[in-house]
């Protein structure tokens, strides 16, 4: 498996999660009170000390939605910097193995085909993803 480099020092380190199932991807739309509030993204979190990423997107995935996800393949980076902080957002494929989905965080979810990706507004570290994203959606 192609892996990304470590981040580097001082840069908040979070996971994401292209969960695809058909050819389609579950989104996320951000809830009230959080940064990018009522943007979409792909779902996920902070990387805690000692974890891995995919460690980290499996366990931000089971608390924030309810699923147990595989971690598989590494997807694609984005750095970010704004409002002096350095967000490195490390984007993985994901598949769907169980629970129940439910919204902890986050507003609403979709599933987007490739042709939809455009259809939402995203936050600003998603959306150097996607294109990757929606090559990967279109090949199946």
């Amino acid at each position: 498996m192609n892996e990304p480099p470590p981040p580097s020092p001082g840069a908040l380190h979070v996971v994401g999660a292209a969960i695809v199932d058909r050819g389609r991807c579950l989104v996320a739309q951000r809830g009230d009170g959080t940064r990018s509030a009522g943007k979409w993204e792909l779902p996920g979190g902070k990387v805690e000390p000692g974890e891995t990423p995919r460690s980290a997107l499996e366990r931000e995935i089971r608390e924030e939605l309810g699923l147990r996800v595989a971690a598989g393949d590494f997807l694609g980076r984005s750095e970010i910097r704004d409002d002096g902080r350095h967000l490195v957002l490390d984007v993985y494929l994901a598949t769907v193995r169980g629970g129940r989905l439910k919204l902890t965080e986050h507003r609403a979810v979709r599933w987007l085909a490739a042709g939809e990706l455009g259809d939402v507004p995203w936050t600003a570290a998603d959306v150097a993803v996607l294109p990757r994203l929606a090559r990967r959606l279109a090949a199946g």
